[in-house]
C-alpha cells in the first residue's frame, strides 16, 4: 500500500485524525496551507477535498478568489497522483487549463478521478478536477497536465 494511504489509515483512527492528516499533507507544499484544504476521501485513483469560503480567500467581490480555487485543484490532483502512482514512478505538473464557470459564493469541494490510467506506461496524465459549491453547482473545471516518468535508479 502507498505510504500516503498508510498514513491516512493511521490518522483516521483518532479523533480529528483526518483534519490533522490534511494539515500534514498540506504542509508538504506550504502554499497549500493558505486555503486550509480538508481531505474528504482519498483512495487510489480518487481524491475529494474541500475548502472553506473565508475572508483570507476572498476576492474584491466577496467570493472565493480564482487562484484559491486553482490551489484547491492543484492540491486535489497532486494528492490523487501521489496516492495512485507506483513507487518507482514520479510526477510533476507541467500545465493547467482552468475554466471559471460561476462565482464561488460558498465553501467548495473538488474531486479528481484517475481511474483508467495505465500507471506503468503512461507519460502524461490529464488530471480533470471539478470544483463544486455547496449547491452542487460546478464553479470551476480544471485539467492539470502531469508529466510521469520512472524515478532515477540510485547506484
Amino acid at each position: 500500500m502507498n505510504y500516503l494511504l498508510n498514513m491516512q489509515e493511521k490518522f483516521a483512527k483518532f479523533p480529528f485524525g483526518m483534519q490533522l492528516f490534511s494539515r500534514l499533507v498540506a504542509s508538504k507544499a506550504p502554499y497549500f496551507k493558505t486555503i486550509k484544504p480538508q481531505i474528504i476521501e482519498l483512495r487510489p485513483d480518487y481524491m475529494k477535498a474541500s475548502m472553506k469560503k473565508r475572508i483570507a480567500v476572498h476576492n474584491h467581490l466577496n467570493t472565493v478568489h480564482a487562484i484559491a480555487s486553482c490551489n484547491l485543484c492543484e492540491f486535489t490532483a497532486g494528492i490523487c497522483m501521489e496516492a495512485s502512482i507506483p513507487k518507482h514512478r514520479r510526477w510533476i505538473p507541467v500545465g493547467m487549463k482552468v475554466d471559471y464557470l460561476h462565482k464561488a459564493t460558498t465553501d467548495l469541494t473538488a474531486s479528481c478521478d484517475l481511474s483508467g490510467v495505465e500507471w506503468e506506461t503512461v507519460n502524461e496524465v490529464l488530471c480533470k478536477v471539478t470544483v463544486s459549491d455547496m449547491n452542487d453547482l460546478v464553479v470551476v473545471s480544471a485539467v492539470i497536465i502531469m508529466k510521469v516518468s520512472d524515478k532515477t535508479k540510485k547506484s
